[in-house]
């Protein structure tokens, strides 16, 4: 470790940054000022493109002159080549930039020494006059193999190296190896990795059928960088390195407690308020279980919000998504008309997955959605193969979230079971909130089944729902069973039906059983009515009897007092109480009789 004094003595590395995206970034800021960088590669791997470009950006964003030398094509055509990515440079030649053809005539013969000290004398003398910061030595070694001697090539290399080094330039130097030859051990210029402070990978391969170009840094002195293998894309601006997610601030992203809206508000139920903002979605299944309309009913969802949304298709028309999406009551034809959404469809096998990638992010960079929708992302795989398509897609869905885009993806799946999906793309393991759509078989029919795997942040229902689209739209049927079995579609109606007869049968029965007891209620009211009043005559009947009973008793009475009255008697009705005494026995008391 060096004390402060030492790095005092000995600062760091200057740099100037390229201007092609994604390079600076892993390179911590650019290529090293004032010295080499050394870009090698195989046929068609863009080195004279990314060698013109860094010139390009220095002479438009720094303002600084640059000269550029080509030894193996003529300048003329890199000029008109350079056109295709909008550069105007018969503009900046006039100004800022000077072409340099250096080639060697095939018929050229070499007689004696041959060195490069003339041509780099009048290149001095060149930059000086203009001022230049920067120069490009491309394809150098198509000269040099001239030489036909090995120590004569290095010693001439090694004469750009110095010449660099005094004069103070930033030099890029461009040269060839033959394809899938380490730059370490190629045979004639191996050793100029040793010379150069920054070495750059550039490489052209095919994977999977798939044209697959790649960037790499191999040696920077005095920095740090990031030393992955990253793709290369050849866009219509020029080169773009995919670096998204290279540095820690990749890992810096917004996080939302906010709900928005599936679009479906029984879907929003079971996700106790609908999917978390800024969260990647995935949303998995068979051909033709609704994953885009699923997508669809998001989309509208969010533009009804007046939020703007982008939709990528891939291997299908714009015109006939917002079509098919009509037919389940999903319009997104108005919000296309008043700009809130954009709808881009992209032919899957037509560019490599890196180059689907750089477009999509130009689209978010142009039209700055809140949500989108890529359908299917499991695309990516015919476009990149099984290596770049997972990777792609995780770098997507980085970039949207470090720019808090709520991004729902839909991926293919062969398999019916979310134990089987273990998604190709392998990025149902980084997304938020993965849904599985499936298919239920059941009795001639199959119907649409919808399953939350997980949903991370949030609590989620676990049942399983059958999906139903109609004219209506989209709604989530509740969980109906029947003998311990899930039962869907019409299986579900026939039972529902037969269920409702049987119950229908069952409230005819209690009709029945019910007006039978009414009547047995009646007839036996009846028979009460009728005891009653029986039961009252026999009172009315016994009533007139002892009233009956009490006039005879009083006809007695007075008929005793008679007879006491003409016997004149003098009974002692003290000692005899006949009032007490039983009718007969009066009788024979008082001497009565017949």
């Amino acid at each position: 470790m060096h004390d402060r004094a030492d790095a005092q003595q000995y600062p760091v590395v200057c740099k100037v940054p390229t201007g092609v995206p994604g390079v600076d970034e892993i390179t911590g800021g650019g290529i090293p000022q004032h010295r080499t960088t050394l870009v090698v590669g195989g046929p068609g791997s863009g080195k004279t493109i990314f060698a013109l470009q860094t010139l390009v950006n220095g002479a438009c964003e720094w303002g600084e002159p640059a000269i550029f030398v080509a030894f193996e094509e003529n300048s003329r055509h890199i000029i008109q080549n350079a056109a295709s990515f909008g550069w105007n440079l018969p503009e900046l030649e006039r100004q800022k930039l000077f072409f340099l053809d250096a080639r060697m005539p095939a018929e050229t013969v070499l007689a004696g020494g041959y060195d490069l000290a003339g041509m780099l004398a009048g290149l001095q003398a060149k930059a000086a006059e203009m001022g230049a910061k920067r120069i490009v030595f491309d394809s150098i070694d198509v000269l040099l193999t001239l030489l036909g001697d090995v120590q004569a090539e290095r010693r001439e290399l090694y004469r750009v190296h110095d010449w660099l080094s005094s004069t103070g330039l930033t030099g890029v130097i461009t040269t060839r190896i033959e394809g899938g030859v380490d730059p370490a051990f190629a045979e004639h210029f191996g050793f100029l990795q040793f010379m150069a402070d920054c070495v750059v990978l550039l490489q052209h391969r095919l994977v999977d059928r798939v044209s697959l170009r790649a960037f790499r840094v191999l040696k920077y002195r005095g920095s740090g960088f990031a030393e992955n293998e990253f793709p290369l894309v050849i866009t219509p601006t020029g080169i773009e390195v995919a670096s998204v997610g290279v540095t820690e601030s990749a890992m810096q992203y917004p996080v939302f407690t906010e709900r928005v809206t599936t679009g479906i508000d029984r879907l929003d139920t079971m996700l106790t308020g609908g999917y978390l903002r800024g969260t990647s979605l995935l949303i998995t299944g068979s051909p033709g279980t609704a994953k885009t309309t699923l997508g669809g009913a998001f989309t509208q969802a969010a533009c009804a919000r007046g939020e703007r949304a982008l939709f990528i298709s891939f291997d299908e028309a714009a015109a006939e998504v917002v079509r098919n999406l009509a037919s389940v009551n999903i319009h997104l034809q108005q919000y296309i008309d008043n700009g809130l959404l954009q709808i881009h469809a992209f032919r899957s096998e037509s560019r490599s997955a890196e180059e689907h990638l750089i477009r999509i992010k130009r689209l978010i960079d142009e039209h700055r959605p809140r949500c989108m929708v890529v359908d299917p992302l499991s695309a990516l795989l015919k476009a990149g193969g099984h290596v770049t398509g997972p990777a792609v897609a995780q770098r997507l869905l980085s970039l949207t979230k470090q720019q808090g885009i709520t991004t729902l993806c839909t991926s293919l799946l062969a398999g019916i079971e979310p134990e089987s999906e273990a998604s190709p793309l392998q990025i149902s393991t980084i997304a938020d909130t993965w849904i599985h759509l499936s298919y239920i078989a059941q009795s001639g029919e199959r119907n649409r089944a919808l399953t939350i795997v997980k949903s991370r942040g949030t609590g989620h229902s676990k049942q399983v729902r059958e999906l139903v689209l109609s004219n209506e739209g989209l709604t989530l049927s509740d969980v109906y069973t029947a003998g311990g079995a899930v039962l869907m579609g019409a299986l579900r109606a026939e039972k529902e039906a037969q269920e409702a007869l049987a119950r229908e049968q069952m409230q005819l029965d209690a009709e029945r059983k019910q007006r039978a007891l009414d009547e047995a209620n009646a007839q036996a009211q009846a028979r009460i009515d009728e005891l009653q009043r029986e039961m009252a005559l026999r009172q009315e009947e016994m009533a007139r009897m002892q009233r009956e009973q009490e006039l005879r008793e009083q006809g007695w009475r007075a008929r005793q007092s008679e007879i006491r009255a003409t016997r004149g008697g003098d009974v002692n009705t003290a000692l005899t109480n006949y009032g007490d005494m039983p009718l007969e026995q009066r009788d024979i008391d008082t001497g009565g009789g017949a």
